[in-house]
């Protein structure tokens, strides 16, 4: 009989945590959008998109590229570290344009490993070092994969590819540089890579699915409030990627509302780092597909796809 009532009162506190878990508050669980591919576009850069509505802005770890809005390159800077930084910094993250300025979360990476995490900020008309902020590195943050900033709230956010720990927050500070808190995010996606504030919501790319199963990778959907912690919600699986790689960062272009994604495919990453190519390809593919969004007034899929070119009959990366 003890027996008995041990394990029912187990199995009554397993329920009740279970309750509890479920009655976590969650905003709408459906996606907010409907997306449909509307243009590829080809760049360079492996790492983030950010867009004013006049130019296109394109991270790699190491060059920031400005492109027109047909995708005609128009200049790019190929030493963003070469001065004003006084800890060694080797890779730029995904990135945003804010009031003339690109704001990039730069860091010291190796092998699965940040360290040194700064914000740098450049000018969006020359694409030259203006200022940096170092992050708060009490707040438990171990990398920064990518930034954006709140209009708003004057709110400069980041995201953490790390696990543990670190990738189960996003870190806010303001436009100044002053930590303000960090935000518990539940469920965590895995390999966050990029983050976008667009009317209220953040956004989250995360480069989840095993490109070797043609798993695809998936857009996340936080209405951030003045809560502790917020529900993630699942907003887009990225299934017609003309080859499953390697998302990376995301943005809004705000002259028509269209939200722009980066896509890689082709090379073979583990732990953030390039280990060759996959057969069928001699270099990585670096895209920015482009989305049209309507409102997502009751759910459901969005509407055909165009049809892409054909990409070359090979498997895709190793996860990141």
């Amino acid at each position: 009989m003890k027996k008995f009532v041990a394990l029912a009162a187990a199995a009554g506190m397993t329920f009740g945590v279970a309750r509890q878990a479920q009655a976590r508050p969650e905003a709408n669980a459906a996606p907010k959008y409907k997306y449909e591919l509307i243009d590829v576009m080809k760049v360079d850069g492996r790492q983030g998109v950010a867009c004013d509505g006049k130019y296109i802005y394109i991270s790699c770890s190491k060059v920031l590229y400005k492109y027109d809005m047909k995708g005609k390159l128009v200049l790019k800077n190929d030493k963003p570290f070469e001065t004003g930084f006084t800890k060694a910094v080797n890779h730029i993250g995904d990135i945003d344009v804010y009031n003339g300025e690109i704001y990039a979360g730069v860091e010291n990476f190796m092998d699965g490993v940040g360290k040194d995490i700064q914000v740098a900020v450049y000018d969006a008309e020359t694409l030259k070092f203006k200022r940096t902020f170092p992050f708060n590195a009490e707040s438990g943050q171990l990398e920064t994969s990518g930034i954006t900033v709140d209009p708003v709230k004057k709110s400069v956010w980041m995201c953490s590819w790390v696990g543990e720990e670190s990738g189960r927050y996003l870190y806010e500070y303001d436009t100044d540089g002053n930590y303000r808190r960090k935000v518990h995010l539940f469920a965590v996606p895995q390999w966050v890579q990029g983050v976008f504030y667009w009317k209220g919501s953040l956004y989250m790319t995360a480069d989840d699915g095993t490109a070797d199963e043609n798993e695809p990778d998936h857009l996340y959907r936080i209405d951030i409030t003045s809560a502790t912690s917020a529900q993630v919600i699942l907003e887009k699986t990225f299934d017609e990627a003309i080859k499953q790689g390697e998302i990376e960062g995301l943005c809004v272009d705000p002259s028509t509302g269209d939200f722009l994604i980066h896509q890689n495919r082709g090379a073979r990453i583990v732990l953030g780092m390039g280990k060759g190519m996959y057969p069928g390809y001699k270099s990585e593919v670096h895209e920015i597909y482009r989305y049209r969004i309507t409102p997502n007034h009751r759910g459901g899929m969005p509407g055909p796809r165009p049809m892409l070119p054909p990409a070359p009959p090979a498997p895709a990366k190793d996860k990141k």
